[in-house]
């Protein structure tokens, strides 16, 4: 089988992180984003997976040549020339999609779930039909695109209403899609929308479905959903008993879903948890508190510091008696002073902070 992950360009819903990196290769629980997706597909039988992107693919490659091993797969990159949405990506890498008759998975790069594809391999096979939807069913449908059923039928597609001022629905598009080679003849090599221009149409022709997705799903393209998808993957971890998380029974864990990396250093009379993912070689000083936080590789928090929904980039250092909350971000190589309040703050790569942020900003 064969698959396509809509990478796309900058990522700068994710800054100041992505300065440094392309998003998909920013961790997400200890691991580059798009390897979760790598190993997912891997796992229901893909051997031929295309990245569609339009930044720095050079980094990527490098990156992403020891999945290709791990796995037995081959990855390939379709380099846009100019950004070409949703659809354009899948027409313009048509040679290796439509290379042979059997369905093709599309799904966004921001995509973290527990990933349902042989499932939907049966039951994109069972209807028989030329497109599947992933669904997930959300609480407020009103801010989002809902997808409504044949009234005769539960799982052909009626129609899409976006943004509902009445209840329609409420299961919305979760971005992972399988798809017969067919739907490649309706699009055309230009920016175009999968959702706007080429689903309705599939639609239109009765040939479009809807998969329920069961478990967690989050779009972790925003820093403030990067930390609510962690939330999410770290309590499904906690359902599955998995051994990446670290155990409750040690004493600085507080309130569970804590994974910390072996190679960590942990001070003493820490209290961190729950939700904290804490990366390779990074260094907690004694008596620090970490809560709803993500620390990735090389960073450091002196002693008694305070973090709190706050993502810590590569290398960065909080200094003691800090406090950083409400979503801040810090990119590669920050420094935080001692005594520093951070609230909000979005913090550009190399840069000090010696005064407080007392209210969200970027700082550049």
């Amino acid at each position: 089988m064969k698959a396509l992950i809509l990478v796309g360009g900058f990522g700068t819903r994710l800054r100041p992180l992505t300065l440094s990196l392309p998003k998909p290769l920013v961790e997400f629980g200890n691991r580059p984003m798009i390897a979760h997706q790598i190993e997912a597909l891997a796992a229901a039988g893909v051997t031929d997976i295309v990245l569609a992107v339009n930044y720095r693919p050079e980094v990527m490659t490098a990156a992403l040549k020891k999945y290709e091993e791990q796995y037995n797969i081959n990855i390939e990159f379709s380099v846009e020339t100019e950004p070409l949405g949703t659809a354009g990506p899948l027409k313009l890498a048509e040679k290796t999609l439509g290379k042979d008759n059997t369905p093709f998975f599309v799904l966004n790069s921001d995509i973290i779930c527990d990933f349902p594809f042989e499932d939907l391999v049966k039951f994109h096979k069972s209807h028989g039909q030329e497109g599947t939807i992933v669904v997930t069913k959300v609480e407020e449908p009103s801010k989002y695109g809902v997808i409504v059923h044949k009234p005769d039928h539960p799982s052909r597609i009626d129609r899409f209403v976006e943004k509902p001022v009445e209840f329609v629905g409420n299961r919305i598009n979760a971005g992972i899609y399988i798809l017969n080679p067919s739907v490649l003849q309706r699009i055309e090599l230009r920016p175009t929308s999968i959702e706007q221009e080429t689903f309705p149409a599939i639609v239109k022709d009765g040939q479009l479905h809807s998969f329920d997705l069961d478990g967690f799903w989050m779009d972790v393209g925003q820093p403030k959903d990067f930390l609510t998808g962690t939330c999410l993957y770290l309590s499904s971890l906690t359902k599955k008993h998995s051994p990446l998380l670290t155990s409750p029974s040690e004493s600085f864990v507080n309130g569970g879903n804590v994974m910390i990396d072996p190679s960590a250093k942990i001070g003493k009379n820490c209290k961190i948890g729950p939700n904290v993912v804490i990366g390779p070689n990074v260094v907690i000083g004694d008596g620090v508190r970490l809560q709803r936080c993500v620390l990735l590789q090389g960073s450091k928090v002196k002693e008694h510091a305070w973090v709190k929904s706050t993502i810590v980039g590569w290398n960065s250092t909080i200094g003691r008696w800090a406090r950083m909350e409400n979503v801040s971000v810090l990119g590669d190589d920050v420094t935080i002073g001692d005594e520093v309040y951070c609230n909000g703050a979005s913090v550009l790569p190399h840069k000090s902070i010696k005064q407080n942020v007392d209210v969200p900003a970027i700082i550049m």
